[in-house]
Order: structure tokens, then sequence, then C-alpha cells
């Protein structure tokens, strides 16, 4: 059973407190009255033996006892009944102006939640006006906590961003130096196994540094957009695939947005690359679809097979350095765990969102949805 607002029950409450009050007065006033016509009674008609001529006189007392008391009831009900409607109608503007900066509240708290990204929104406050009364402290001690999380965020970014470019530069030095002491003449067979090893852990390393300046740039808003085709990036993505023993399908329908092509690209190609990844050793296939929403919005759907995934892991694969099975991404994987991570963060930086559905065959299909180019009208879907 649906409860009622807190505007409804206090509009009740005010109004049922002024129904009742009023109840009671009309019944404390009937009674008085009524005791007001037998006390102020004349001794002849009081009498116990009326005479002849009293009997008339008694009767119309009688009826005009009864008239008037039927009249206050008649009477004090109607304008109880008019009293209370007005009251409830008082009562429910006077409810929303008292609630109304908790409504204030509530839409800013609102807007945040509904935002992009996480952290988007955070710079807001309510910054409410007021006497210092539960409302106002309510309002000061939310902006208080959206103050320290906006902080922490920054932060955080701030963090991701300088520590990836400060180890950048000494990654790069060791892949120089790998690739001159590993193509030496005088390098021995085993110093260029230890050398090609320790480029290829030194590539994985720039990679998982690429991919954190890559979804730390993503979180942060969009400022500039311009005009992308997901079929176009579709098509890009998959004549770049190298060989390999799973089949990629492609049907690359028109689906334009409005966004940055660089990061729409590298969401394409996680996908496509975690979908080729995580396959079957033999006769696996990667479908790669793209389309129209009903609402004009760009929709990206990309299905593998693979091995079976549990309902319950499908949030814990968008987490970074996380895989299926796993923890946290080992030393030996095949991955730096970023790539789901950063399909979400691209997709929320342009106001999308990524949805995960386990096949029951094995496998997942991922489905990004996008909105559309509001540049480009219904029904002219050309470049």
């Amino acid at each position: 059973m649906k409860r009622l607002t807190i505007r409804a029950r206090l509009t009740l409450v005010y109004s049922g407190l002024l129904m009742l009050t009023g109840v009671l007065l009309l019944g404390v006033t009937y009674v008085l009255v009524s005791r007001r016509f037998y006390r102020d009674k004349p001794a002849a008609v009081a009498g116990s033996e009326p005479q002849p001529l009293q009997r008339p006189v008694q009767a119309v007392v009688r009826d005009l006892h009864d008239d008037t008391l039927r009249t206050l009831l008649t009477q004090g009900g109607i304008a109880l009944a008019v009293i209370s409607a007005v009251a409830i109608a008082l009562g429910w503007l006077i409810a929303g102006r008292l609630l109304q900066p908790l409504q204030r509240v509530t839409e800013t708290a609102r807007r945040i939640a509904n935002a992009p990204g996480a952290d988007r929104g955070l710079h807001e406050r309510i910054a409410l006006n007021g006497p210092h009364d539960e409302i106002k402290e309510l309002a000061d001690t939310f902006d208080v906590m959206l103050e320290r999380l906006d902080h922490s965020f920054d932060g955080q970014r701030r963090f991701i961003a300088n520590a990836s470019h400060e180890l950048r530069t000494p990654l790069s030095v060791n892949r120089v130096l790998l690739d001159v002491a590993v193509h030496r003449r005088a390098a021995s067979v085993e110093i260029r196994q230890l050398g090609e090893t320790l480029l290829e852990i030194n590539g994985r390393h720039e990679r998982l540094i690429d991919g954190l300046l890559l979804l730390a740039r993503s979180e942060r808003e969009l400022v500039e957009r311009s005009y992308v085709d997901l079929a176009d990036v579709v098509q890009h993505v998959a004549a770049q695939l190298p060989p390999g023993t799973v089949t990629v399908r492609t049907e690359a329908g028109e689906a334009p947005t409005a966004g940055n092509p660089v990061l729409l690209e590298r969401l394409v190609q996680n996908l496509v690359e975690n979908a080729v990844r995580y396959n079957v050793p033999e006769e696996g296939w990667v479908s790669v679809r793209t389309r129209t929403g009903p609402g004009d919005e760009a929709v990206l759907e990309i299905s593998n097979t693979g091995p079976v995934v549990p309902r319950y892991e499908i949030p814990r694969l968008f987490e970074p350095f996380r895989r299926l099975g796993d923890d946290r991404v080992g030393a030996g994987a095949p991955g730096a765990g970023l790539g789901l991570s950063i399909v979400q963060a691209v997709a929320r930086a342009h106001g999308g969102e990524v949805r995960a559905d386990p096949r029951p065959e094995g496998g997942l299909t991922v489905t990004v949805t996008l909105p559309g180019d509001p540049s480009v009208p219904h029904g002219a879907l050309t470049i």
C-alpha cells in the first residue's frame, strides 16, 4: 500500500484536528442550548398539570425547541463542513510552503544522482537562506558533504593524472635502454630473451599507465563535441584487427552521436578486443552492431561466445583492475583490467550508459547507448 506524502499527512493532521475541535464545539453548544431551554421555561409551562389553554403554548415551545436545535445542528454542520474544506486547502498550501526548503534539498540531490557520472554535479550547493531551523541545518550539512566529496573526487583525478605522467617517463627510458641492450651484436641469447621478457612487462606497464590516463580523462565532463557516427568507428576498428581464430562480424548501421572521436574509438576498441580476448578457443565469434534507437539515440551492441558469466558477476567486470573469476588482475593477466572501466567512464562522459547481459550459451552482450546528435534531424541520418 502506497503511503501518503508528508505534505498530505500534515494536511490531514491539521484538518482532522480542526474538524474534531469543531465537532466538539458543536456538541457542547447543542447541549448548552438544550439545557438553557429547559431551565428558562415559564412556570406555567413547566407545571406538572398544564391547563387546556397551556397545551398549545407548550407545543409551540416544544416545536421552537426542536427547530432551534435542528437548525443549530444543520447550520452548524454546514458551517463546519465549509470551514473544514477551507482548512484543508489552507493546510495543503501552508504545508507545501513549510516543506518547500525540503523540496529544494530533494531536487538538488536528484540532479546530482541523475548526473551521467558519479562525480558530476558535486559542485552544486543548496545554499538555503532562512532561519536557522532543522531544515536549514539539514541543507548546510548536505552542502558540507557535497564539498568534501567534490574535493575527494578532484584530488583522486589529479593524483591519477599526475602519477601516470610521472611514471610514463621512466618507462619510456626503460624501453629505450632495453631495445639498445637486446639489439646489440654482442648480446647473448639469454640476454635477448631476458630483454624481450622485460620489454613485454614494460609494454604492459605502459598500457596500464595509458589506460589510467585515459580513465582520468574520460571521467571529466566533455567541453567540445563533434559529430561521430559509430558505424564509421566500428568499421575502422574492425579493419585494424589482426587475423585470428575468432570471427568478427559487423553490421554497421548509422548511429550518429556527438562526442570526442578519440574516446569513442577507444570505447569501441576496448569492447571488441575484450570480446575477442575472452572467447572460446575454437569456432568463436564476435558480433558488432550499430543502430539508431527509437529515441534517436546511438546504440552499439557487441555479443560474443565465451565462458558462462553469472549475472551477479556483471557489476564487478566494470570495476578497475578486476576481471571474471579473480579478485585483482595479476601479473600474468592478459590485460590491464581497465577495459570495461574505461568503456563505462567514456559512455558516462558522453551522457550515455553501458549494460552487460550474460548469454545463456556463454559470453556477453554489451550494449552502449549514447545520446543522438541534436544537429542531425530525425530521418536524415546521412553524413
